[in-house]
Order: C-alpha cells, then sequence, then structure tokens
C-alpha cells in the first residue's frame, strides 16, 4: 500500500501539546524556550500541567497527548516523572508521547521503565542515527528545525531508512505563531516516508490548516495554540 492510499484511509490525527518548565506548564512561541511564560488559557484554571491537559482533550478528540519537557531538553535533567504521573492519571486511555531530551539508551531505558509513555528522540539531542536505529517503533523521531537550519545530523533528516513508523516534522520558529504549517518541509517528508506516518508542528491555526496537511498526505497535527485560542476544536 504507498503512503497516500494509506493516509487517506485513516482520519487525520490531532495531537494536543502541553510545554512543561518548572513544574507548569508554558505557552510556546517560535521556539524561544527561554521566554516561555506559565500559560493563561480558557481551557483551565491556572497552568497545572494535569488541568491542562485534561482541559486539551476536553476541547478536542484525541488519543495521544505530546509533552515537552523544556527543562530535560535544554538542562539535561531528568523526565519530570511528578508531572508525567499527574497528566497520566488525568488523562487514563491516553497515550503519551515525551520528548525529554532523550540522547542515550540508559536514558530512554529508565524512561520506559517508569511506564509514563513513549519516547519522543528530537533530532537536535543525537549526535548520530545509532539510538534512533535501536529504538525502531518503540519510539517516536522528531526532525526538528528552526528556520532553514535542520537541527542534528544530516543523516537523521535525509535517511528514511532509520525513521520509525512514526515522525513528527518540528518547525521550531512557527511554533505559537499563527504563520501556519511549514508544507514544504511536511512534503519532503511525505516523499521520503514511504508508509511512516508523517506529523506535523509548528504553526497550524485552524481547520484550512488541517486541510491543507490533509491533501499533503500528513497522518496528523501537534496543536496547542489553535486549541486554545479556540480556533481549532
Amino acid at each position: 500500500m504507498s503512503h497516500a492510499l494509506k493516509a487517506r484511509a485513516a482520519p487525520f490525527r490531532l495531537v494536543p501539546v502541553i510545554d512543561l518548565r518548572r513544574g507548569v506548564v508554558v505557552r510556546a512561541r517560535a521556539g524561544e524556550r527561554d521566554a516561555y511564560a506559565p500559560i493563561v488559557t480558557p481551557l483551565a484554571r491556572g497552568s497545572a500541567p494535569a488541568d491542562i491537559a485534561r482541559g486539551l482533550l476536553d476541547a478536542v478528540a484525541a488519543d495521544t497527548l505530546y509533552v515537552a519537557d523544556l527543562d530535560a531538553i535544554m538542562d539535561g535533567t531528568a523526565p519530570d516523572r511528578a508531572s508525567l504521573e499527574a497528566v497520566a492519571r488525568a488523562c487514563p486511555g491516553v497515550g503519551l508521547w515525551v520528548d525529554a531530551g532523550f540522547a542515550d539508551a540508559n536514558g530512554v531505558e529508565r524512561f520506559l521503565g517508569m511506564g509514563l509513555g513513549r519516547p519522543v528522540i528530537g533530532s537536535e539531542s543525537q549526535r548520530d542515527e545509532s539510538l534512533v536505529r535501536m529504538l525502531g517503533n518503540r519510539a517516536v523521531l522528531s526532525l526538528d528545525s528552526r528556520g532553514d537550519e535542520r537541527l542534528g545530523p544530516d543523516g537523521l533528516h535525509e535517511d528514511a531508512g532509520a525513521w520509525p513508523d512514526e515522525v513528527i516534522v518540528m518547525t521550531l520558529a512557527r511554533v505559537g505563531t499563527g504563520t501556519g504549517p511549514d508544507l514544504t518541509r511536511i512534503a519532503q517528508a511525505v516523499d521520503r516516508a514511504g508508509d511512516r506516518s508523517i506529523f506535523a508542528a509548528g504553526g497550524v491555526r485552524g481547520p484550512q490548516d488541517v486541510a491543507r496537511l490533509t491533501e499533503a498526505d500528513a497522518a496528523g497535527a501537534l496543536v496547542a495554540s489553535a486549541i486554545h485560542d479556540g480556533t481549532l476544536r
């Protein structure tokens, strides 16, 4: 089965996103992580991870939630287990995709032992392709970029043979900016992907962008701002 036929047969998946920093959810914008402030949203009171996660899932039908642990990604700390456990308790039956800056096999195995979700391996945190190849479909790959700069090893971006079945195309400069998804980069990934599922991340504004991504044979999109702002429900 071709990737295009597979994509049309499956419903487009929205994956809500929460970004954790110092135990609270912050509002992501343009990948400038040091400037992220605690989120203010009509979906929940305060910025507690469990409350924001539940609010997002009440707003959109989703079976997966993406969690970016920014302290772990930026500072190399251990995953925020307390926040992840709180989110898991608040969202029974929902799978977690967790990016915690995983860069070595031991760290991933410790996380998998917690039973708190599926690790996301961000290309920005990798030195080579070895961890992605070792984990296979136990992990999700995030192909990270900022503007025209691809982050991490070129081989991860170019060699689809290293990719697991689910791949995120993360355009950090578009996160939270309302500028629309990078359809060119998505199309390039889809062309390489074969039967793998490609998820867009960054810039999704509402139903029109979902329609464009569906036409581009993306399998889904990671979304936060459009849900909080009410343009995608």
